[in-house]
């Protein structure tokens, strides 16, 4: 291996982008040496995970010139834009905790879109030491009817009966600020050395810590991406039928539906409508899904 990364296609050296700040990229050459990098014209945006073709242009410095196909990327998007979270992930990690109150339908979100980006999701309740945790891992059950995995644990008293699930995996955490995401981080990586901050309770949300997408080695074969804290999880890129097959549990009654282009919101016999009057479908769930119509339409 030659110093710098391992040449390829010409001049150019294989690294992995681990950190996005605007228009400027962290990447990590084969032999991890790390290399600050812009893009070269207007290409495209990229994401944290991207595997990339890099040229050197000065020390410590490098222009991306190339982009490997994705496996897999995460991102939201509404009307007008869309922001990449992350790229080449095989998990999402929804974290949610008691305190500040975490957002069922952003969860829901997350979940569909894990759902129609391919990748698994996990759920975990953090600081499951605090009041009102029982409550919070009750509500929560919901999501493990439908085959969802959820996990209760403290990073700050001890965050090891995460690492079997993340263990050989690309994990990126998504949340609202406050949640704990790099707290999970800090304790899983101690050297990333991640900005902590108090919690606004007048506010009941967090502060943003972090302010951009950063991937950590946990060990050789075990990554995590900590994200932004999350305010809105836009899904504009999915249209009416993705989104209601990334809902899983609509699955079975999608085509039964009186009508073959019902949408699912007031039409006369619609399947789902009648799975949620009968409880097979829980009404925030579909909600959450009309929500979501409704903001393709405006």
């Amino acid at each position: 291996m030659r110093k710098g990364g391992r040449k390829a296609r010409g001049d150019l050296l294989d690294g992995r982008i681990v950190a996005a700040y605007g228009r400027r990229y962290l990447v990590e050459l084969t032999d991890a040496t790390q290399l600050d990098c812009v893009t070269r014209g207007r290409r495209g945006a990229l994401a944290c995970g991207d595997r990339v073709g890099v040229a050197h242009s000065a020390p410590g410095q490098g222009v991306i010139e190339t982009l490997a196909a994705r496996e897999t990327l995460l991102y939201r998007s509404d009307r007008g834009r869309q922001k990449l979270i992350a790229a080449n992930v095989t998990q999402i990690v929804v974290v949610v905790a008691p305190v500040p109150s975490f957002h069922e339908d952003l969860v829901n979100r997350c979940l569909a879109a894990a759902e129609h980006g391919n990748m698994s999701a996990l759920i975990v309740l953090n600081k499951s030491d605090l009041p009102g945790a029982r409550l919070a891992f009750e509500s929560l059950a919901l999501y493990q009817r439908l085959g969802y995995r959820v996990l209760a644990l403290s990073a700050k008293r001890d965050v090891a009966p995460l690492t079997d699930f993340l263990r050989g995996k690309v994990s990126v955490l998504v949340g609202q600020s406050g949640m704990g995401k790099s707290t999970i981080v800090n304790a899983l990586a101690p050297g990333a050395a991640v900005r902590v901050a108090e919690l606004s309770a007048a506010l009941d949300s967090g502060r943003h810590t972090t302010t951009h997408a950063r991937l950590y080695h946990v060990d050789a074969d075990t990554d995590i991406i900590d994200s932004p804290g999350l305010q809105v999880f836009g899904l504009h890129h999915v249209d009416a039928a993705e989104l209601a097959e990334a809902f899983v549990e609509f699955r079975p009654f999608l085509g039964q539906c009186r009508f073959r282009d019902c949408r699912h919101l007031v039409e006369p016999g619609c399947a789902l409508a009648a799975a949620c009057t009968d409880g097979s479908i829980n009404e925030r769930r579909l909600d959450s899904y009309r929500t979501l119509i409704k903001e393709r339409d405006a």
